[in-house]
């Protein structure tokens, strides 16, 4: 084996290549660890604790939670004020009109048969015209604390009477609505507001930003209720 010269040896580039090499190696992964730790700094600048408000004047910080929590009094709040805008009208407030309107916080494959229900439980007043003097009211006696179904889904019974009111039975007639309902959550507000909003149109909006929806309403003793999402009342 032939040794290289002393002048060939200074002239051989690879030591210089490899230390050259390990050197941008050692960049690199600099580099990447100083990235790192911008995407650890935006990450919590993005997601920053939130200082809450408790009833007894105390304030804490806490966490954001995930997406699909929701707390009981909201999802309790949700269904006794969405069932009630929905079935609440009279003819300064139709029924086709309130429909409309309360529709946006009910699932899309839920509404047609949803509809056709609501539309069945006063056989003596027609949906779409409201005769003068007629007014329908839903009464809420009690809505139970909400059970979790699944993650992000949750069921309520409610326990209420609807009263129908006419212009020849000023006492009305009741007809209970004692249902079990079930809600879940969704990423963005269904509702939007038009551009000649009514009042009705503000409280569908707000209860929107609750982001829920309701999928599916069945009878107090159903016992399967939650199993079959897209049965209608009945």
């Amino acid at each position: 084996m032939q040794l290289l010269k002393p002048e060939n040896r200074k002239n051989n580039p690879l030591p210089l290549l490899a230390v050259g090499t390990f050197g941008l190696h050692i960049f690199t992964l600099l580099l990447l660890i100083f990235h790192w730790s911008m995407l650890q700094q935006l990450g919590r600048q993005l997601t920053p604790q939130s200082l809450v408000q408790l009833v007894d004047g105390r304030t804490i910080t806490a966490d954001p939670q995930e997406n699909l929590n929701r707390q009981p009094e909201t999802i309790r709040r949700f269904v006794g004020e969405t069932m009630s805008l929905m079935l609440t009208w009279s003819q300064q407030q139709p029924p086709s009109q309130v429909w409309e309107i309360s529709s946006q916080l009910v699932a899309d494959d839920f509404k047609q048969k949803l509809k056709s229900e609501l539309t069945n439980l006063n056989p003596d007043s027609q949906f779409e015209n409201v005769n003068r003097g007629a007014e329908n009211v839903l009464v809420i006696q009690k809505i139970s604390q909400p059970t979790e179904i699944s993650n992000g889904t949750w069921k309520v019974e409610m326990l209420a009477n609807q009263l129908i009111f006419n212009s020849y039975d000023k006492l009305g007639k009741s007809t209970s609505f004692n249902k079990q309902i079930l809600v879940r959550a969704i990423d963005e507000p269904a509702t939007s507001l038009p551009n000649a909003a009514l009042p009705s149109h503000f409280a569908a909006y707000r209860l929107g930003e609750a982001r829920l929806e309701i999928y599916n309403i069945c009878e107090i003793k159903d016992n399967n209720c939650s199993e079959k999402p897209n049965q209608a009342l009945p």
